[in-house]
């Protein structure tokens, strides 16, 4: 079992930053990957950023290439999501994800898909006002 606890969220204008937190216990070793996803009202949980424990390397979505940035400090056990350059329609709440299960081939694989990930934190939420 993994917990995972985001902070960080709140309300920020168009064009300001946010830095969103994500600190995971209980058991973490079988973790590949972290995901970070969003969910706006009425609409379903997208994809956002993947980081890959162990190199750090990461994949993001079109829609934020540029303004965030995942990172993790493997010491803490925590992942962050910076967001720069927020626009209104980034408004949503935030969920990371741990992904164990590694595909059964080698090479390097981003999961993003919301089934590639077991363990979700309880999302924060990020408002953007324009």
């Amino acid at each position: 079992q993994v917990l995972l606890v985001e902070s960080g969220g709140g309300l920020v204008q168009a064009g300001g930053s946010l830095r969103l937190s994500c600190a995971a216990s209980g058991r973490t070793l079988s973790t590949y990957a972290m995901g970070w996803f969003r969910q706006a009202p009425g609409k379903e949980r997208e994809f956002v950023s993947t980081i890959m424990w162990d190199s750090g390397s990461t994949y993001n979505a079109d829609y934020v290439k540029g303004r965030f940035t995942a990172s993790r400090d493997k010491a803490k056990d925590t992942v962050y999501l910076q967001m720069n350059n927020l626009k209104p329609e980034d408004t949503a709440v935030y969920y990371c994800a741990t992904a164990t299960r590694r595909p059964p081939y080698s090479g390097i694989y981003y999961p993003y898909r919301t089934d590639e990930f077991d363990y979700w934190g309880q999302g924060t939420q990020v408002t953007v006002s324009s």
